[in-house]
């Protein structure tokens, strides 16, 4: 029985993270083709200004002052990251990624579907100013990947979704390696050291569940200011500050159950009259224990990251393409997209991605290392990898790190914009043909 409740809670958290992100990718979806819209009107001059309005925090002569787009970029993002970190702990403590049989088929495809983009992209555009970008096609979008695989509903195996979703999981923590080792120009190790200090102090805080959550929250903006001024992307910070913060409950959950039902029955034994009010000290004893400890049986990251999610999903994401989808398509739009820059990363995310996923998990599989999920076959893994190339959120993030030149930024998120419609498209058609009529 145990096992089952298990499996049962497995399953309505997946099905609550895979919802929320499949309602999350409508609204990203509106927003990309608002972005677009408004960039391409009357009003384009409005959104440039906008996203280049200056925003200071601080007082007197004392004021920190960003552009619209950096404090999305570079602070919203960092919420976004800190969640990216939190599933990534997770899966790898207690999830798909929480050992090597569980793991083993999803990383190999995740690896397969970073190493053979890069590669396709870094061909084409070798020796030239644009072969920087080559982090730019390795990326998966979860929210569009997932958004494209409800449409099937039922049809859709539950392993299916879980490869999928685990397979982007490590697809992230590829990326956020990427961006920390090859995206930054250079490093104050002073203020790295700063960052390190509040992080180690940061660490116990967060274990002894300090009450004074202002504390808390002092900490980790020191700790995101220290890796802005290191000149390490300051969302790294978010997947830094996800790593202090515990998956595992300070107390065994059934342990927890089993004294609280002891306690609370004494309570009920103890409890004389109908009277609403409780004066046995024992009594309030018994509550104070039901109380306290059930936020002990409670993992700090999984409340984080259910609180949240919906912020990211719903907010975050839907303001960042927003700020970083408005492409002004003046022009030969055909050229760009044959440009060098542009064709690696449509060929990179629409080829690279389904070959490399499909060829390492295959390989997984006939080494022994990995099995497929029940009931899935290789053409939805293939299915899947097309999916895997809605590269959008990550892959247009990594599109402004990797350049500076405003004409090859433009360009490459051309190529993003439509390898990831491209690649939605092809795994829609392809999923449509793999997945059983009925269930």
């Amino acid at each position: 029985m145990a096992k089952t409740n298990g499996s049962q809670g497995f399953r309505s958290y997946f099905e609550w993270f895979v919802h929320s992100e499949v309602t999350g990718s409508v609204l990203l979806l509106a927003c990309t083709i608002t972005a677009l819209v408004w960039a391409n009107s009357p009003w384009a001059g409005v959104y440039d200004d906008l996203l280049h309005t200056y925003i200071g925090v601080g007082w007197g002569d004392n004021v920190f002052k960003l552009s619209l787009h950096h404090w999305i970029n570079d602070g919203l993002m960092v919420i976004f990251f800190f969640v990216v970190g939190l599933e990534v702990k997770r899966e790898l403590v207690v999830g798909e990624l929480s050992s090597v049989d569980k793991a083993a088929l999803p990383v190999a495809a995740a690896l397969g579907g970073m190493v053979v983009p890069a590669g396709l992209f870094f061909l084409i555009n070798m020796g030239g100013e644009t072969a920087r970008g080559w982090g730019i096609p390795m990326a998966t979008d979860i929210a569009f990947a997932l958004g494209v695989l409800a449409i099937f509903g039922k049809r859709v195996p539950l392993g299916l979704k879980v490869f999928l979703t685990a397979l982007a999981i490590a697809d992230d923590l590829g990326a956020v390696a990427v961006i920390a080792l090859f995206y930054t120009e250079q490093i104050n190790f002073a203020a790295l050291a700063v960052a390190a200090v509040f992080l180690a102090v940061l660490f116990p805080v967060v274990r002894l569940r300090v009450k004074r959550r202002g504390i808390i929250l002092i900490l980790m903006v020191v700790v995101w200011l220290a890796v802005f001024a290191s000149g390490v992307h300051a969302t790294i910070a978010g997947i830094l500050l996800a790593m202090v913060i515990p998956v595992r409950p300070m107390v065994n959950p059934k342990q927890f159950v089993s004294n609280a039902e002891a306690v609370l029955e004494e309570l009920k034994q103890r409890q004389e009259s109908d009277s609403c009010i409780i004066t046995d000290r024992e009594q309030l004893h018994a509550l104070e224990y039901v109380h306290t400890g059930s936020g002990d049986a409670l993992p700090a990251g999984l409340m984080l990251e259910h609180s949240l999610h919906p912020v990211q999903v719903w907010f975050i994401l839907p303001l960042f393409a927003l700020a970083n989808a408005g492409v002004a398509l003046g022009g030969d739009v055909v050229s760009v997209m044959t440009t060098p820059l542009a064709l690696g990363i449509i060929l990179g995310l629409v080829v690279g991605k389904p070959v490399g996923i499909t060829i390492l998990s295959w390989l997984a599989v006939k080494s022994g290392r990995g099995r497929l999920p029940k009931g899935v076959n290789w053409m939805q893994i293939a299915g899947a990898g097309c999916l895997a190339g809605i590269g959008f959120t990550m892959s247009l993030f990594i599109s402004d790190l990797a350049f500076n030149d405003p004409t090859l930024i433009t360009a490459a998120k051309i190529g993003i914009l439509f390898a990831s419609l491209t690649s939605g498209v092809v795994g829609f058609i392809l999923l449509s043909r793999a997945l059983p009529k009925r269930v």
